[in-house]
C-alpha cells in the first residue's frame, strides 16, 4: 500500500520547511564402409587379375585365323595384362569386355585359347564389377535409409518420449525453497476497506492466540471504520481487529478469533551485517505467498515516509535489494535461519514516478528492524500505543550547515528547548548545533530524529555540540514525549 504524508507530534519533530524547499546432427555428410578384411580389392595399375590355378581357363597356344605360322605362345599374365585397364575402370560390364577384344593386339578365332582368355577375364571383371556395384548401391541405399529415419524423427518419429529421470521436492532447511517452506503458513495476506478506500498488504503472526504484525499504513484505511480481512497461506480467512497502532513507527497489531496459529520467530536486527542474505514474503500487488531474496544493502538508512492525515513515519531502516513491491509492506523479512529480522516497509522511487504512475521494485527496499518492531509490538499489544523516546528540543529546519541546530526561538507556543526535558537538564540552549549522536555524525534532521527515534525511553546518548565555535560532549537520558 502506499505511504501516507505526514510529521509526528512531539517535541523533537523537526519544523515544517517552507513551500517549496523540499541444434540436430547432420547426415548429409557421409562416408563409405571401408571394404571388408574378405573383399576383392582391385590390383594395382597396368596389373591385371591372374586366372586362377587349376581353373578351367588356363592360357593355350593360339593360331590366328589366315596366319602362316603358328601364333606366338601368350602367358597366362601377358593374356590377362591386355585386360588391366577395363578392370581397373569404374565399370566391369560388358561393354568392358568388347573393349578388351577390340583392343586385344591381332585377330582371335572363336574356339582359340584367345576367347578362353578373354571370357577368364571378363568373368573375374564381370565378379569384381558386380561387389562394387553392390557395395555402391547398399551404399546409396544405406544413405537413404539414414536420412529417411532422420527426416522422420525431425518430425517427431512413433516413438514414445524418454522417460524423465525421477526427481525430489525434498530441499534442505537451510535453503531458500527450505526456509520459505517453514515460513509460509505463517505469513498472511491483509485486505482492508475502509469508508472510501480499499487496499491489500501483508503481516504475520506474532503470537498463536492470533496477533499478528503488520504495518500501521496497512491497516489505517480501517481505523476510523471499516472492515480487515486475514487471508491465511491454506486460502482460509479470518476477520481481524486492530489492537493498537503507531504512525511514527509504521507498526500496527491486529487480531484475529483463530488460535494455534505458527509464529514465525523474531530474529535480532543488532547482528545483521551488511552482506547477509535475506528473504522477503508477502503479497505484492496482491499475489499472495510470494517470495524473493537478495542481501542486505545497508543498515541505519534514515527513512522517513509519509502517511495520512497528518502522520509521518521515522525509519532507522535495514535497505535490501530483495525484490519488494506495493503489496509487501508489513510482510516479514528473513534471515538465513528462518528468522524476522525486519518488517517489509517502504520502497525508494526514481525522482518523479509517483504510486499512481505504477512504480515498483528498483532494488531498494527498506524494512523496519526486528529489534524497535519487538519493542513497539509489546508496547500495542499491552497498551494499545506506543511510548516515543525524546531529548526536548524544536529544531530549526532552515539550517543548512553541519549537524542540526536548535531553532532560536520559540514557535507555535513552544519553546525551543523544553524546560525539565533531557536537553535542559544537560545544559543545551536555543542556537546550539548538534555535530554527532553517540559517536556518529549528524548529516540533517531526518537522521538526528530516526537515530533518537531507534532507541528506548531511558536510553542514554551522547551528544557533541558546538556554541561560539567551542564543541563540548554532553549526555543525557531520554524520555517518553507527551501528547
Amino acid at each position: 500500500m502506499s505511504e501516507e504524508p505526514g510529521r509526528p507530534d512531539e517535541r523533537d519533530r523537526p519544523q515544517p520547511p517552507e513551500p517549496g524547499s523540499t541444434q540436430p546432427v547432420d547426415l548429409g555428410h557421409t562416408r563409405p564402409l571401408p571394404p571388408s578384411s574378405g573383399g576383392s580389392v582391385p590390383p594395382p595399375a597396368g596389373q591385371a587379375y591372374p586366372p586362377p590355378p587349376g581353373g578351367p581357363f588356363a592360357p593355350e597356344p593360339v593360331e590366328a585365323a589366315g596366319s602362316h605360322g603358328p601364333a606366338p605362345h601368350t602367358s597366362a599374365s601377358s593374356a590377362s595384362g591386355q585386360f588391366a585397364p577395363e578392370v581397373s575402370g569404374p565399370q566391369a560390364s560388358g561393354s568392358g569386355a568388347s573393349a578388351a577384344h577390340a583392343s586385344a593386339p591381332g585377330p582371335a578365332t572363336a574356339g582359340g585359347a584367345g576367347v578362353r582368355g578373354t571370357r577368364a577375364g571378363s568373368l573375374v571383371a564381370a565378379v569384381i564389377g558386380g561387389a562394387l556395384a553392390v557395395a555402391l548401391i547398399a551404399g546409396v541405399f544405406g544413405g537413404l535409409t539414414g536420412a529417411l529415419v532422420a527426416s522422420r524423427s525431425a518430425v517427431g518419429g512413433s516413438g514414445p518420449l524418454p522417460v524423465p529421470v525421477p526427481g525430489s521436492t525434498a530441499r534442505d532447511k537451510g535453503s531458500i525453497a527450505g526456509i520459505a517452506a517453514e515460513a509460509l503458513p505463517g505469513v498472511v495476506t491483509i485486505k482492508v476497506k475502509g469508508a472510501d478506500s480499499t487496499g491489500t498488504g501483508s503481516g504475520f503472526v506474532l503470537k498463536p492466540e492470533g496477533y499478528i504484525l503488520t504495518n500501521n499504513h496497512v491497516v489505517a484505511g480501517a481505523a476510523q471504520g471499516g472492515d480487515i480481512t486475514v487471508e491465511f497461506s491454506n486460502g482460509t480467512t479470518e476477520p481481524a481487529r486492530i489492537v493498537g497502532r503507531d504512525a511514527s513507527y509504521d507498526l500496527a497489531v491486529i487480531k484475529v478469533g483463530r488460535t494455534g496459529l505458527p509464529v514465525l520467530p523474531l530474529g535480532a536486527s543488532s547482528s545483521v551485517v551488511v552482506g547477509d542474505q535475506v528473504i522477503a514474503v508477502g503479497a505484492p500487488l496482491g499475489l499472495d505467498s510470494t517470495v524473493t531474496s537478495g542481501i542486505v544493502s545497508a543498515l541505519n538508512r534514515p527513512v522517513t515516509p509519509g502517511g495520512e492525515a497528518g502522520d509521518q513515519s521515522f525509519i532507522n531502516a535495514i535497505q535490501t535489494d530483495a525484490a519488494i513491491n506495493p503489496g509487501n509492506s508489513g510482510g516479514p523479512l528473513l534471515d538465513m535461519s528462518g528468522r524476522v529480522i525486519g518488517i517489509n516497509s517502504a520502497i525508494a522511487q526514481v525522482p518523479g514516478s509517483g504510486a499512481g504512475n505504477g512504480s515498483g521494485n528498483i532494488g531498494v527496499g527498506f524494512a523496519i528492524p526486528s529489534d524497535q518492531a519487538r519493542k513497539t509490538a509489546d508496547q500495542l499489544i499491552s497498551t494499545g500505543k506506543a511510548s516515543h523516546p525524546v531529548i526536548g528540543v524544536m529544531l530549526d529546519t532552515t539550517y543548512e550547515g553541519n549537524g542540526v541546530r536548535i531553532a532560536t526561538a520559540a514557535r507555535g507556543g513552544s519553546d525551543p528547548v523544553t524546560k525539565g526535558g533531557p536537553a535542559d537538564k544537560a545544559g543545551l540552549k536555543a542556537g546550539d548545533v548538534i555535530l554527532k549522536l553517540d559517536g556518529r555524525t549528524i548529516l540533517g534532521a531526518d537522521q538526528f530524529i530516526v537515530g533518537i527515534r531507534a532507541k528506548s525511553v531511558g536510553d542514554t546518548v551522547e551528544l557533541t555540540v558546538r556554541r561560539g565555535g567551542a564543541d563540548r560532549t554532553v549526555r543525557m537520558t531520554l524520555q517518553a514525549a507527551t501528547d
